[in-house]
């Protein structure tokens, strides 16, 4: 009986399941996203210990299919419980934070004092902490639970999470400093059952990476219903929309709820400010410290020209709120930070307004709701798709807003755009060949994660853009966003839009396909620079005597004077790209050539009644990943104007390289 009882009921779950599915999308709210993994939170914050105590309720849904055994779970926070996680140990704070924090024992954890199944089983004794990638047995950032009933496919399981936790005090991401809270990978949360076929996974299962000092993070897309109870003179800001405030004596319960996100992160201070704007419907709203108020309207105007640039070029954002968290500068290590609908800066206003600090920032972290937000990559495993995707999105919007020349500095006669920071930071690099684009986070070596995953990729994406054109570049993103958004592709799948549309706009004017780029730009670690060697000028004679017949005699006197011009280019380093040439001739006309950039040498030779004197490789600029702007032209009498032009550029840009050792973005 009781097992015909169970069917009943399953079957009038089933029916409504059903009419709420249909009723959303007859109102035009079907999901956005699959919501796989789905959180509802009640917490309390004790600002006197700095603790949390939580009960949170998951529901999972199982897409692959074979039944699951075993939820695995991120806890974040246990990478600041002490000296011997992989996070410290990988150095992330240099010795700086933890060193200072150690003496006060201001260190933080997380654990799970309940996990229950819908049938009241308790789950929390058998489960036991992971350490997939170093074998680190004090890591205890991943935990495995085995389930007493396994979760078949597609089904959905509900599991009753009871935790505490000790926030920890200025770690990078998260944490609090005097009465400032910023609750980043803040509660236990679920990694991703990878089922055959996603992301190439070749076999279902669980990818739950270790929290590592480099890289971030990769989760499942889900609804969030979090409730926040602090003291009632504190503001609190967070993902998602305000769904309810209610204030019961000294404490205030603050609702917030978000549907088809990744994540969910909130901070609260008694000291924040708050500011409104509007754009579209969407409610943008700034917190800040009453010092820093000044900078409102510049986080405001970059934020929405970065609306509107993505909106034309990518995608509409799809949410009704955006909050923007302008960190005090005893909370800065929480700077610099994207989470949905919910970023934050660094205060740097008291630099010259011309230092575009808070621009970039907002600019940045903004354009990070597109890729790993809406398009949830693995910013662990291919952290090139979210930090270089926004890393070249930045630069669009900021030249776009700014003007390419003055998008990054702008101060006492100095300009520097955006593409300049970005070659200065990567070239700058004592060895920008030590690592792929294509390197997992956690892997890079000697500091290079930066330069390489941020940096070179945003130059590889604009010499991308250079080769196939500006308007196939931007329907390889649109079409990219649009076939992938609130799901999760690897690399191969946007190399799979490139050589599609690629072809549809280009046929074989490439090859077959842009896998030779790839294999050089992501994969490889080949430098690019191409050189103008020389120019020189023979004069040649035309034929003379008897050529067409034996009565009409050409003579030297009758000869029009031409020249053979020969002009060297040199492919210096190993990367091989079709590049241009343009040959300047001492009448002031040109000629526009092309090469395939193969060769390590090539002449080109021209017959021509003008001497050439000039010849400039790239003249567009459509290969900044180029390393040396300096041998790209050659002149017979030299151009010393042109020589120290890009001299300053070049100078300039490594000054900028060395100021943004203070900006997290």
């Amino acid at each position: 009986m009781a097992y015909v009882c169970l069917l009943y009921e399953m079957r009038i779950f089933s029916y409504f399941f059903i009419f709420f599915a249909l009723s959303q999308i007859v109102n035009g709210q079907a999901p956005l996203s699959p919501r796989i993994a789905n959180y509802t939170i009640d917490l309390t914050l004790d600002v006197e210990n700095k603790q949390i105590d939580a009960i949170q309720e998951v529901v999972w849904k199982n897409i692959s299919s074979g039944p699951v055994n075993e939820l695995q779970f991120h806890l974040y926070y246990n990478a600041f419980k002490n000296s011997e996680s992989t996070f410290m140990k990988e150095g992330s704070l240099g010795g700086g934070l933890s060193s200072q924090d150690s003496n006060d024992c201001n260190w933080g954890w997380i654990e799970i004092q309940s996990l229950m199944d819908s049938a009241g089983v308790e789950l929390i004794s058998g489960a036991k902490y992971l350490q997939p990638e170093d074998d680190n047995t004090s890591d205890q950032t991943v935990l495995s639970v085995p389930l007493s009933t396994p979760v078949q496919p597609g089904e959905s399981a509900s599991f009753q999470v009871k935790w505490h936790s000790q926030i920890p005090k200025t770690m990078p991401r998260t944490g609090y400093n005097k009465d400032y809270y910023f609750m980043a990978q803040w509660f236990p949360k679920l990694g991703v059952y990878e089922p055959i076929g996603l992301r190439g996974a070749t076999e279902d299962g669980w990818n739950c990476h270790q929290y590592h000092a480099r890289g971030e993070y990769y989760s499942d897309f889900g609804s969030y219903d979090v409730s926040i109870n602090v003291p009632s003179d504190f503001v609190v800001g967070a993902s998602g929309e305000l769904a309810s405030k209610i204030e019961k004596g000294k404490t205030t319960t603050w609702r917030y709820t978000l549907d088809d996100v990744i994540d969910f992160a909130w901070t609260t201070s008694p000291k924040f400010e708050e500011f409104h704007r509007q754009w579209k419907g969407v409610d943008i709203r700034l917190l800040t410290y009453p010092e820093h108020v000044d900078c409102a309207p510049r986080y405001f105007d970059a934020v929405m020209a970065a609306f509107e640039y993505l909106d034309e070029h990518i995608g509409t954002y799809p949410y009704s709120t955006l909050t923007i968290v302008d960190t005090p500068i005893h909370g800065m290590f929480t700077g610099g930070m994207e989470y949905p609908t919910f970023v934050s800066s660094v205060s740097f206003c008291s630099l010259p307004e011309g230092i575009r600090t808070p621009e970039t920032l907002v600019v940045h972290e903004f354009v990070h709701q597109y890729f790993m937000q809406m398009i949830a990559t693995h910013e662990v495993e291919e952290p090139w798709l979210d930090e270089g995707f926004t890393t070249y999105f930045e630069g669009k919007i900021l030249d776009s807003y700014l003007g390419a020349d003055q998008s990054t500095v702008k101060v006492l006669g100095l300009q520097i755009g955006n593409e300049s920071f970005n070659r200065a930071e990567f070239f700058n690099n004592p060895n920008p060949q030590i690592a792929p684009s294509s390197t997992k986070s956690y892997n890079y070596p000697e500091g290079s994660y930066g330069n390489i995953a941020y940096n070179k990729t945003a130059l590889w994406l604009n010499t991308l853009e250079g080769i196939i054109g500006e308007e196939s570049m931007r329907e390889v993103m649109k079409t990219y966003f649009e076939t992938w958004k609130f799901k999760h592709p690897c690399g191969q799948d946007f190399i799979d839009v490139v050589n599609r549309i690629v072809a549809k706009n280009h046929g074989d004017t490439f090859g077959p396909n842009m896998d030779w780029f790839f294999d050089q730009a992501l994969y490889g670690t080949d430098l690019c620079d191409y050189a103008v060697k020389g120019i020189s000028n023979t004069e040649t004679m035309n034929a003379r005597g008897f050529i067409e017949d034996f009565e009409n005699c050409i003579t030297e006197e009758e000869e029009q004077e031409q020249y053979n011009s020969e002009v060297s280019v040199h492919r210096l380093e190993g990367m091989q790209l079709p590049i241009e040439i343009e040959l300047f001739f001492e009448d002031g006309s040109s000629d526009l050539k092309f090469w395939d950039g193969k060769a390590r040498i090539h002449v080109f030779t021209v017959l021509s009644n003008q001497k050439v004197v000039k010849a400039v490789l790239d003249p567009r600029g459509k290969l900044p990943i180029d390393k040396n702007w300096l041998n790209n032209s050659y002149a017979v009498e030299p151009d010393h104007t042109g020589v120290r032009y890009y001299f300053s550029k070049f100078f300039l840009a490594t000054q900028r390289a060395l100021e943004s050792l203070m900006v997290f973005i």
